[in-house]
């Protein structure tokens, strides 16, 4: 089974001058934790629930007048859409995520997000069991 059959492909994004509270509200709004910040239609980075909570709140920042280009991660963990889901589950254990974005091969652009749960309820019992032993021994990332 390849991730195109069993990524999210409606996400949401953010643009990189929205600030640290459209942020929270979209992700309070669709129930998620990760966004990705596009600029027109390239990714620059993402952000999550955590980026918020520990790079934003902790240090002080407005999330009124904060952009989130100022806090995001731009080491972006990704997959392609033809990739096997053991393939990208192999990515999420190596980088000890839970999520990754998902770029078409050809223009690498984004085509959607797989998360940990697409990988448990539609890989092998196995592969959802090694990813998630390895991903929560991380020190709570993505």
């Amino acid at each position: 089974m390849n991730i195109k059959d069993i990524m999210t492909t409606e996400v949401q994004v953010l643009e990189p001058n929205d600030t640290l509270q459209t942020a929270a509200q979209k992700m309070r709004g669709h129930d998620i934790g990760l966004l990705p910040i596009c600029d027109n239609d390239r990714l620059v980075g993402v952000v999550s629930d955590r980026d918020l909570a520990i790079r934003a709140t902790a240090e002080g920042l407005d999330p009124k007048s904060t952009k989130v280009s100022q806090i995001k991660s731009d080491d972006v963990a990704y997959c392609f859409d033809d990739q096997s889901v053991d393939e990208a589950a192999r990515v999420m254990q190596e980088r000890q995520i839970r999520r990754l974005v998902v770029l078409d091969r050809k223009d690498k652009r984004m085509v959607g997000i797989v998360a940990l749960g697409d990988v448990a309820t539609n890989g092998t019992a196995k592969t959802a069991g090694e990813v998630l032993e390895v991903v929560s021994e991380a020190p709570g990332q993505l």
